[in-house]
């Protein structure tokens, strides 16, 4: 049964619940509400979390730390193994760009060592070719460097300047303080085109030197042999005689440089053949293979005849040629004059002296030009035509004797007719 006293009123009110707070005399009052407890409660509650969640962290924060200083130590080590990556990136391209220069100084020294030859082997050709044009093997006008294409010049005069600007391309990329730019392959190819057309314009040069020697080598000696048979058939052998003449020469045997060996071996064929050349000529020329009375006709030749003053067969030692009195008579040859005097039958007379046992008489003169002693050259004037001595009427009487033994004077005649191509 219930008691009387536990009845609540069906409009009762629940009791509150009051917290007194006293102070001296001061007392208060304060009335909790059910909200009041439920902020406190949840007061209570949040702290409790958080004290247990500062409590767990407190527990795991050692680990956290760990994963993330692993973290952090990972992503360093990528960025340094990147680093080492560009660096050795870079170091192998500084040094092929160190390989590619070393290999392009290579080539430009290479081509300019070979420019400086040709250089060099012009200033020793330069006085050949001057011979060989004064020999007549070359045209007077023609270009003294070997007859070089000025399109070929300016091909290689163009290479130069490309090797210069390589030159300072590469003198600019080695400067301190410029930034580095790697070479480009399309670069890399054109510098060696560049490089391979000089160097073929270079040996296409030094090719046509060497033609031109051996060209010019091979006309100085067949024109040297053509008037060394022209001279051998008037009973001069003039590679007996330049032979006999040559100066010695000797030394230690040594060998030959094989840079330079063709090209100073074609060099040596080529002055041996001009020299030669030069000495035949020279032999020609001196010897009396000219005519003393040029476009006259010849009245009388070498051989016997019938003498015009006791009508018996006499030998006539020389040829006469038709000249009226006073006319010019020539030296055949260049030599020295031994005789300018009267001379029994040859009235005034002139002998020449030309070297090689070979003299020449020129009789009947009207008037004598010369002095015994005078050197004379070929072509000059040395009396003048006209009846003197054992004569029926002006001519030139015309001798030619080797060792003092005449012979036909026409042999040397015909031989200066061949000889004209040559010797002009």
């Amino acid at each position: 049964m219930t008691q009387p006293g536990d009845r609540r009123g069906f409009a009762q009110k629940r009791p509150e619940h009051v917290v007194i707070l006293a102070r001296g005399d001061k007392i208060r009052h304060m009335t909790i509400r059910p909200w009041m407890a439920a902020v406190t409660v949840c007061l209570i509650a949040v702290l409790s979390v958080a004290y247990l969640a500062a409590t767990a962290y407190l527990f795991f924060r050692d680990d956290l730390i760990r994963v993330a200083v692993a973290r952090q130590s990972h992503i360093q080590q990528e960025y340094e193994d990147r680093i080492a990556a560009l660096r050795t990136q870079l170091d192998s391209v500084t040094s092929r760009h160190l390989m590619d220069q070393q290999v392009l100084q290579q080539k430009v020294e290479k081509l300019l060592e070979q420019q400086d030859a040709l250089f060099s082997r012009h200033g020793k050709l330069g006085p050949l070719l001057e011979r060989a044009q004064e020999s007549g093997l070359m045209p007077a006008g023609s270009d003294s460097t070997g007859g070089e294409d000025p399109e070929r010049q300016a091909s290689v005069g163009g290479g130069i300047q490309a090797i210069d600007a390589l030159l300072g391309y590469t003198a600019a990329a080695s400067a301190p303080g410029l930034a580095y730019a790697p070479l480009r392959e399309s670069r890399a190819e054109r510098t060696d085109l560049v490089f391979s057309r000089v160097d073929s314009s270079l040996r296409d040069i030094e090719q046509e030197q060497l033609a031109k020697i051996a060209g010019l080598t091979v006309d100085a000696s067949q024109t040297a042999d053509a008037i060394a048979s022209i001279l051998k058939r008037t009973g001069v052998n003039i590679d007996a005689l330049t032979t006999a003449s040559d100066e010695g020469v000797g030394g230690p045997l040594l060998e030959p440089e094989t840079a330079v060996a063709a090209f100073d071996d074609s060099v040596h064929g080529l002055d041996a053949a001009l020299s030669r050349l030069e000495a035949v000529r020279e032999t020609a020329k001196a010897l009396p293979y000219g005519s003393p009375a040029p476009g006259r006709t010849m009245t009388s030749r070498y051989g016997n005849r019938v003498d015009p003053f006791l009508g018996r067969l006499a030998l006539h030692a020389g040829i006469d040629f038709r000249a009226s009195t006073g006319e010019k008579v020539f030296s055949a040859g260049a030599g020295t004059v031994v005789a300018a005097e009267f001379s029994g039958g040859y009235g005034n007379l002139v002998e020449i002296d030309h070297g090689y046992g070979i003299t020449t008489r020129y009789g009947h003169l009207s008037r004598i030009l010369v002095s015994a002693g005078d050197e004379v050259a070929a072509g000059a004037v040395i009396g003048r035509a006209g009846s003197t001595g054992r004569s029926t009427g002006p001519h030139i009487h015309y001798e030619v004797r080797r060792d003092g033994r005449a012979i036909d004077p026409v042999h040397f005649l015909n031989a200066g007719m061949k000889l004209g191509t040559y010797l002009n």
